[in-house]
C-alpha cells in the first residue's frame, strides 16, 4: 500500500490521534447522551456478555476512545484495560473511570502493537476501531501474541463508508483523513462484514463468527445516529485462539 513521502505510517497515526483528541469531548458527550443512556448501558452490557461469558477475565480493550466499551467489561465484574493513542479520549475515559466501582486501568497505548508481553490477556476487544485500523492484519497477530490459549478476540464494527470515506463527511473529517489516511486504512471503505471476518480468520483465530446486533439497531432507530452518519447494522465478529498449536 502506497503512503506518500511526506506522510509516513507515524505521520498517518498521529493525523488520526490529532483528530480524535480534538473530538473526544463532542464524541464522549454522544455516548452519554441522556435520552438512551440507560437503554444503550443494557444493550452494550448484553453484547458484551454474550461475547465474553460469565467468568471474570483479563481484557484489553484497544482504541478505547472515552473507555465505554472498557467501563462496560469492568461492571460486568472483567479486569478491564483499555489503550489509546488520542490524549484527549484517554482524559475522558479517566475522568469517567474515577467515579466507578471497579474502575478500568486506561493507559497511552497503540492498538497495533499494544505494550504488554505474550499471554497477558484472556480477551483483546474492541469497537468502532477496526476501519481506522492501519496495518489491521499486523495487530491481529499482536492481539494473537497477548492472547493466553483459548482467549477470545472480539470487535464491534460495521462498514460505515461503503460508498466512499468522504461522503457527507465534515470539513474537519475531511482534512484528518485525507487521500494518505485514506490509503493506509484498508477496512475504511469496506463494502460487508466479511472482510472483517477474513482478515481475523487469515491471522489464524478459530470459530470466526460475524453476529448482527439488533438491539443496537433498534435503538439507532428510535433515536437517530450522529450527524454525518447513517443507521447501519452493526456486527459482533469474534473468533478463538486455539488451545494449543495445531489444534
Amino acid at each position: 500500500m502506497s503512503i506518500s513521502p511526506t506522510r509516513t505510517p507515524d505521520h498517518v497515526q498521529e493525523a488520526m490521534n490529532a483528530y480524535w483528541s480534538r473530538r473526544s469531548v463532542p464524541y464522549d458527550a454522544y455516548q452519554e447522551r441522556p435520552e438512551r443512556r440507560e437503554d444503550d448501558w443494557a444493550a452494550w452490557r448484553g453484547v458484551w456478555q454474550d461475547a465474553l461469558g460469565e467468568a471474570p477475565l483479563d481484557v484489553l480493550d484497544v482504541g478505547t476512545g472515552s473507555g465505554y466499551v472498557a467501563r462496560v467489561l469492568a461492571d460486568l465484574g472483567h479486569r478491564a484495560t483499555g489503550i489509546d493513542l488520542a490524549d484527549g479520549m484517554l482524559e475522558r475515559a479517566r475522568t469517567h473511570a474515577s467515579t466507578t466501582a471497579n474502575p478500568p486501568r486506561f493507559t497511552h497505548g497503540d492498538a497495533v502493537c499494544p505494550p504488554y508481553p505474550p499471554g497477558s490477556f484472556d480477551a483483546v476487544v474492541n469497537r468502532y476501531v477496526m476501519w481506522t485500523l492501519r496495518e489491521p492484519a499486523r495487530a491481529l497477530q499482536a492481539w494473537w501474541d497477548l492472547l493466553r490459549p483459548g482467549g477470545t478476540v472480539a470487535v464491534v464494527d460495521s462498514t460505515w463508508f461503503p460508498q466512499g470515506l468522504y461522503l457527507d463527511a465534515s470539513e474537519a473529517f475531511r482534512a484528518a483523513y485525507d487521500e494518505d489516511v485514506r490509503r493506509a486504512l484498508p477496512l475504511a471503505e469496506a463494502t460487508g462484514i466479511d472482510a472483517t471476518v477474513a482478515l481475523i480468520e487469515s491471522a489464524g483465530f478459530e470459530d470466526v463468527e460475524a453476529v448482527e446486533l439488533r438491539s443496537i439497531l433498534a435503538l439507532d432507530e428510535a433515536h437517530g445516529v450522529a450527524p454525518h452518519h447513517e443507521i447501519r447494522v452493526q456486527h459482533l465478529v469474534r473468533g478463538r485462539r486455539p488451545d494449543s498449536v495445531g489444534a
